[in-house]
């Protein structure tokens, strides 16, 4: 049987349409969610990163895990788990358990997720933000599995009416 796959494309004007479309996401967030996000050094994955902790009620600050790889935070509801995989071979990746976190209680984001492609499950949202200039983005977000063509299917309804 074949996955359903959705995309959508999200334009940010400002950073406020980018947090925008976290909150919005996080709206849908259940026990296993998946965001695996890329683009460009400076185009905004961490802050991407920290619009979305914070919609799902994380308290406090949410940096980069750039070198400790993995940080958890408590959400309001669920556990976030905030990585970055930039300076992990898949090898390596392999070795940390990942799948404890993909199909855990919390809500995932990777960071640099196409690195560790093969070790991502089937059911996931990619999200490729493309930085425009000044603080513009395009967002391309793809969704695998029903769930998350869902997702797509809804950003593109308000996208186009925003």
């Amino acid at each position: 049987m074949e996955q359903k796959i959705g995309q959508a494309i999200w334009l940010a004007q400002t950073e406020q349409d980018t947090v925008t479309l976290a909150g919005m996401l996080a709206k849908w967030v259940q026990p296993g969610t998946l965001l695996a996000l890329d683009g460009d050094l400076g185009a905004g994955k961490t802050r991407f990163s920290q619009a979305f902790a914070a919609a799902i009620g994380v308290a406090g600050i949410v940096n980069s895990p750039t070198f400790t790889i993995i940080k958890e935070y408590e959400g309001k509801e669920l556990p976030f788990y905030h990585m970055d995989v930039y300076r992990l071979s898949l090898e390596e990746a392999d070795e940390l358990g990942l799948d404890d976190y993909f199909f855990g209680e919390g809500a995932t984001v990777v960071e640099w997720a196409s690195l560790i492609k093969e070790l991502l499950p089937e059911q996931r949202l990619e999200l490729y933000i493309e930085h425009l200039g000044d603080e513009s983005r395009r967002i391309h977000l793809t969704g695998y599995g029903e769930r998350y063509a869902s997702w797509c299917e809804a950003v593109n309804e308000i996208g186009a009416g925003k």
